[in-house]
C-alpha cells in the first residue's frame, strides 16, 4: 500500500459568508420558472444561461435539465462537417439513459422533429427548420442534470449523466441543509457499455461541513480532529483509493489543510504495483505534492476574487454569475435554435 501525504496552507473562508450565499443561490433558484419554450427565468426575467428544460415539471422530482447545442449550418452540398454530426452519439446516450439536450431521447418517446432521433438506429441527424443541425458530434459531450427532490429547507439532491466517447458516467450529489450547507455527498461510477469489469470505476465521497466548521473553530495549539471531515473512496478492480481532507487552524489565522491519499492494490497487481511504487515512488510524491499545491493556489486565486459583499449586493452578484452569456453564444429558445419549444410536462409556471 502507498501512503502519500501532504499539507498546504490556504487562505480562510468566512462561514458567515459561505451560509449566506448559499442561502440566496437557493432563494434565487427557488423563485425561479420556466417558459414553455424551456428557458427558465429568475424572478426579475432574465434567463439563466445555458440551463434549459428538457422535461418534466421545474423544481419537481425527475425534472431534467440540459444545455442547448449551438446550431452548424449544413456546407453548400448540404452536409455537416466532419465532427459535427449527431450520429453514434445518440445510441450511446439512448443505451445509458441520456437524452441529448433538447429531446426526450430514445429511451422516453420519439423524437423532435429535426432532431437524431433516429440515431439510436444507426439514422443520422437531420436539419432543422432554420437548416440547422445539433452540433454535438460523436466525440462530445451528451448529458443531462435530473433533479431527484428539491427541498431548500432540507436537502438538495441531482444525478448528473454523462456520455462521452463511449464513456457512461453517472454523478450523484446530496446536499443537506442548502441554505446553510451541513453536509455533502457524492458518487460516481463510471463504465463503458462495450467493455469489460476493466472499464468499470465508482467513487464516493463525503464532506461533514459541520466538522469542518469545528475544526477551523478550534485554538491553533490544540490537537487536530480525530475524524477527517472530507473523505472520499474509489474503486476499481485492480486498486482501491482513499482520500482525506483536514483542516486546522494556523496562528496567522489561516487554514492548514492536510490531505493523505493511500492506494491500494488488488489481486495480482499487488506485488507488481509494489515493485512499480520502489522505484517510482519518488516521481509519484511529487505529482502528488504539485496536485495538493496548485488545488491550493487554485483556492485562494478564487478567494482574492470574490468580493465581500452582503445582502441586496449579494443577491445582484450572484444574479449576474446566473444570468451572464458568453458573446455571440446562441440563447436557448432565441430564433436560431434548432430544437423548438421543449416538453416541459405541464403549465408554464411552477
Amino acid at each position: 500500500m502507498a501512503r502519500l501525504t501532504h499539507t498546504v496552507t490556504v487562505a480562510p473562508l468566512d462561514r458567515g459568508w459561505f451560509e449566506e450565499a448559499a442561502g440566496t443561490l437557493v432563494d434565487l433558484l427557488d423563485g425561479s420558472r420556466a417558459r414553455a419554450n424551456g428557458s427558465v427565468l429568475l424572478a426579475d426575467g432574465r434567463a439563466v444561461a445555458g440551463l434549459r428544460l428538457l422535461k418534466g415539471r421545474h423544481l419537481r422530482a425527475g425534472a431534467r435539465y440540459g444545455e442547448v447545442p449551438e446550431p452548424v449550418k449544413p456546407g453548400a452540398d448540404g452536409r455537416v462537417p466532419a465532427g459535427s454530426g449527431t450520429s453514434g452519439t445518440v445510441g450511446a446516450g439512448a443505451a445509458d439513459g441520456l437524452a441529448r439536450p433538447g429531446t426526450d431521447g430514445a429511451a422516453d418517446g420519439p423524437a423532435r422533429p429535426g432532431t437524431a432521433g433516429a440515431g439510436a438506429a444507426g439514422g443520422s441527424s437531420g436539419s432543422g427548420a432554420d437548416g440547422c443541425v445539433p452540433a454535438p458530434g460523436p466525440s462530445a459531450t451528451v448529458g443531462a442534470v435530473v433533479l431527484r427532490a428539491w427541498r431548500p429547507a432540507h436537502s438538495v439532491e441531482v444525478e448528473s449523466r454523462v456520455a462521452e466517447d463511449g464513456l457512461a458516467l453517472r454523478l450523484k450529489m446530496r446536499l443537506s441543509e442548502p441554505r446553510r450547507p451541513r453536509a455533502l455527498g457524492l458518487s460516481l461510477s463510471g463504465h463503458r457499455p462495450d467493455r469489460g469489469s476493466l472499464y468499470r470505476f465508482s467513487g464516493r465521497g463525503a464532506a461533514d461541513l459541520a466538522a469542518w466548521w469545528a475544526a477551523v473553530d478550534r485554538l491553533p495549539s490544540a490537537l487536530p480532529a480525530a475524524r477527517p471531515p472530507v473523505t472520499a473512496r474509489a474503486a476499481h478492480r485492480l486498486a482501491k483509493a482513499r482520500l482525506t481532507v483536514t483542516p486546522h487552524p494556523a496562528d496567522d489565522g489561516s487554514w492548514r489543510i492536510s490531505v493523505v491519499l493511500s492506494v491500494r492494490g488488488r489481486w495480482l497487481l499487488r506485488p507488481v504495483g509494489a515493485v512499480a511504487l520502489f522505484f517510482a515512488r519518488r516521481p509519484v510524491e511529487r505529482g502528488f505534492r504539485e496536485a495538493v499545491e496548485n488545488a491550493a493556489a487554485q483556492w485562494n486565486t478564487a478567494l482574492a476574487e470574490l468580493t465581500p459583499r452582503h445582502g441586496e449586493a449579494l443577491r445582484t452578484e450572484i444574479a449576474e454569475a446566473l444570468t451572464e452569456t458568453e458573446p455571440d453564444k446562441t440563447v436557448p429558445g432565441g430564433p436560431t435554435d434548432p430544437w423548438g419549444p421543449a416538453d416541459i410536462g405541464g403549465p408554464e409556471a411552477r
